[in-house]
Order: C-alpha cells, then sequence, then structure tokens
C-alpha cells in the first residue's frame, strides 16, 4: 500500500472509520506513517492526535476501542478508509458516531418503508391509510394477506410475465414487512438470524 503521507506539510493523512457491518461512518482521524503502522500491527485503529500531538490509540482510556478489519486507499493515495468492529461508542461524547447517529444496520429504502409502516400505524387513521386499516384488523388479517400474496408470487413465477412476478414479489416483501412490524420486529432481527447461521456454518443455511 503506497501511501502519499508526504502530500501534505505535516505528513498525515485524513483516516475515515467506518463500521464493516453496518458500513456507516464513525468518525474522522488523522494518521502519519508511525500510525498506520501501529494499526496494523496491533489490529487497534491508532491516530496521530493533532492537540496531544502523539499517538493516540482510540479507547486508550475508555476502552472503546476500533479494533481493525480492513484498511483500503483511495485513488490519489492520500485518503485512508478504515473498516473496523467498534467495541462501545466512537464519539468522545458517548454516542454511537460523531455525527450523533446510532450506528444501526441501514437497509436504504427498505428501512425508509419500514419506517413509513410504523409512521402509518402509530397515526392510527383506519379512513385514510392502507396500512392502518389492516393494523386494525389484527394480526390474523395480516398474516392471511401476507399468504395471499405468498401464493400470487409462486403463481406469477411459473408464468412469463415479469411485470406481473415483479409487481406481486413487491407486494409480498411489503405485507411481510407489515407482518414483521405486528410481531414486534423489523428486517434486521431476521438478519441477524441468517448472520447467526452463517457464523455457526449451519446447514439450515443454504446458499
Amino acid at each position: 500500500m503506497n501511501i502519499d503521507f508526504n502530500k501534505n506539510n505535516d505528513g498525515l493523512v485524513p483516516a475515515i472509520i467506518q463500521d464493516a457491518t453496518t458500513k456507516n461512518v464513525l468518525m474522522l482521524g488523522y494518521m502519519n506513517e508511525e500510525a498506520f503502522n501501529k494499526t496494523k500491527e496491533t489490529k487497534l485503529v491508532t491516530f496521530f492526535s493533532r492537540t496531544k500531538n502523539r499517538l493516540w490509540t482510540k479507547g486508550e482510556e475508555s476502552g472503546n476501542v476500533l479494533n481493525l478489519v480492513d484498511i483500503k486507499l483511495d485513488c490519489d493515495n492520500d485518503t485512508l478508509l478504515i473498516q473496523v468492529n467498534p467495541k462501545g461508542p466512537t464519539c468522545h461524547k458517548g454516542t454511537d458516531t460523531c455525527w450523533n447517529d446510532e450506528n444501526t444496520e441501514n437497509f436504504g429504502f427498505i428501512s425508509k418503508l419500514e419506517n413509513t409502516i410504523e409512521s402509518r400505524v402509530k397515526a392510527g387513521d383506519a379512513e385514510k391509510s392502507y396500512v392502518a386499516s389492516l393494523f386494525a384488523s389484527g394480526i390474523n388479517k395480516v398474516a392471511q394477506k401476507v399468504g395471499e400474496e405468498a401464493v400470487e408470487v409462486v403463481i406469477e413465477a411459473m408464468d412469463n410475465n415479469d411485470d406481473l412476478f415483479l409487481s406481486e414479489s413487491a407486494d409480498l416483501l411489503f405485507h411481510y414487512l407489515m407482518l414483521l412490524q405486528a410481531k414486534g420486529f423489523k428486517l434486521n432481527d431476521v438478519v441477524s438470524v441468517l448472520k447467526s447461521r452463517e457464523k455457526q456454518k449451519s446447514i439450515k443455511l443454504k446458499i
């Protein structure tokens, strides 16, 4: 890895810290060559502190260390992307990230859809909201709807109309997200089960 530590007069390069699992950015620090080498050697992320004017291993006082997973160098050879498994909150103020965000796994539009479903349920306007009206009918009705949509997906899978297959698949996923919330869960809970099976190399997980 040919890092250009001489590009800046202070011999430092930015180090973007990213959670290896959630992909959230946790913080930004700076490394000189010595800090980089120590990080690789100890597998604990170490910076050069500009305020303390010395090497500083994250968590050396709090215990909230950043366990090294991977290091990537950008196209200009002067910025590092460091993937970590954090132990505890990353920010010195006690938050998960230095931007005061929760370090939770995010599934993009799916997570946004889950939040929309949750807001519709909380609003409880069954007259204007399909989600609220279905939830008001009870969990049995939600579960029944998932079953119906699953059958539709199977039927369309055996046909040659890709548009209908994708449309029914979207309906199934939408209603399954509703059923998860009706049971008090979210997609992340299902993903956690899959991950645990992968770690255990369980025969239940067939990919």
